[in-house]
């Protein structure tokens, strides 16, 4: 059967389940729940029923929309696809290397909503949700814990824009910012339409994989209010991602107007061969999606098992690039902790020292010591942690 046949069939058959057809609680919506809790995956037939998951679901935001349940190959223990939505017992193993805040966000916040980190672009995180929870994801202490930005809050993140005069993009994140209402998107559109230092806005969303039915003609407008360079950045992590469903949302966006990006973490069990993320880049080029960043996972906390080395991923980079011949690579990168940008992963900027720790040189040509936090027996040696840390067991 073809694969993509075989997922529109999937969904079917979780659309016909008692209960699925319900409106879920996302504004807009009009097709199946999402399964947004534990026993909802176990009635689903995604996962077993255990108390470990139950913790897990306790302490982190659970979702996974019937486009994604479709996707899940349940035959193969190893599906990529279920790997980056399905909850797993590891992630209540932290480090105390691991952060709730990995890249930094707050302390580049000047006001609730904004991340002022780059002098010339501003993130804006206008909702707090997402149609699915990610599970490695770097936001995962904040996401689904409330809706979006109140109207006050909002304002005042607009107003310090307005008061900025070097911002020249407002990069709309969260959360997922196609989870918004289009009335809310068109609120904001219009208001950085008058604002004319910004030059562009750009949306980073999931939204075109796990719920393209988001990708409406209402939200496209509102988003084009703006009369600014509109630029998506699509968060795609591997090729069987983008269902017919996704590719048709895609599809809209383009014929909207939008730019298309596509930006990818590098996750163990999940993309971290060069083949698999060849075979990526190959398909959203079809779809006419740019390659933009490819990520070093970062040091969210319970994501270890996602983890690999600096070493293992630069050697998938080196033999990325030799099987692209010449054609365009997304940049392989690190979000510094802290909240000192993103650097290449490649010398001068990343350098490693003798004790095994290294050195990475800010864009400002700081230096700062990163020391990894991966399960390195599945390189064949030891686990790597900080000197002095040991795995724990998160409380709840």
């Amino acid at each position: 059967m073809d694969a993509r046949r075989g997922a529109g069939e999937r969904l079917s058959a979780l659309k016909s389940r008692p209960g699925a057809a319900k409106a879920n609680d996302f504004e807009g919506a009009a097709y199946a729940k999402p399964l947004k809790s534990i026993d909802d995956l176990v009635e689903a037939g995604l996962v077993a029923p255990s108390e470990a998951l139950r913790a897990v679901g306790n302490r982190y935001a659970v979702a996974v929309t019937p486009q994604i349940a479709a996707l899940i190959d349940r035959a193969d223990p190893d599906d990529p696809i279920a790997r980056q939505f399905l909850p797993d017992a590891r992630e209540l193993e932290t480090t105390a290397a691991e952060l709730a805040d990995p890249i930094g966000d707050e302390a580049h916040s000047p006001v609730p909503g904004v991340v002022h980190r780059y002098t010339d672009r501003v993130l804006l995180k206008l909702v707090s949700v997402c149609p699915v929870y990610c599970r490695f994801c770097f936001r995962r202490e904040s996401v689904g814990k409330s809706g979006a930005l109140d109207s006050e809050t909002l304002a005042r993140a607009l107003d310090y824009i307005d008061a900025h005069a070097e911002i020249s993009e407002v990069i709309l994140t969260g959360g997922d910012p196609l989870a918004a209402s289009p009335r809310r998107l068109r609120a904001v559109a219009e208001r950085l339409s008058a604002t004319p230092h910004v030059r562009r806005l750009r949306v980073h969303t999931r939204v075109p994989i796990a719920a393209p039915d988001f990708v409406t003609a209402d939200r496209l407008t509102a988003l084009r209010a703006s009369r600014k360079t509109l630029v998506v950045a699509l968060h795609v992590n591997h090729a069987r991602e983008l269902s017919p469903g996704a590719e048709a949302a895609i599809a809209r966006l383009k014929a909207g107007g939008a730019e298309l990006l596509s930006q990818t973490v590098l996750l163990r069990g999940v993309n971290d061969n060069a083949a698999a993320l060849n075979a990526l880049l190959r398909a959203c080029a079809a779809m006419g999606v740019a390659p933009y960043y490819l990520h070093h996972p970062d040091l969210a906390k319970g994501t270890g098992h996602f983890r690999l080395s600096l070493r293992r991923g630069r050697e998938i980079y080196a033999e990325l690039g030799r099987l692209r011949g010449g054609l365009p690579l997304p940049r392989y990168v690190l979000d510094l902790p802290g909240g000192f940008g993103k650097i290449p992963i490649e010398a001068p900027y990343l350098t490693q020292n003798e004790d095994g720790s290294w050195r990475a040189r800010d864009r400002f040509g700081v230096e700062h010591r990163y020391e990894e936090c991966f399960e390195a027996s599945r390189e064949g040696g030891s686990p790597q942690f900080p000197a002095g840390e040991t795995t724990m067991r998160a409380r709840e």
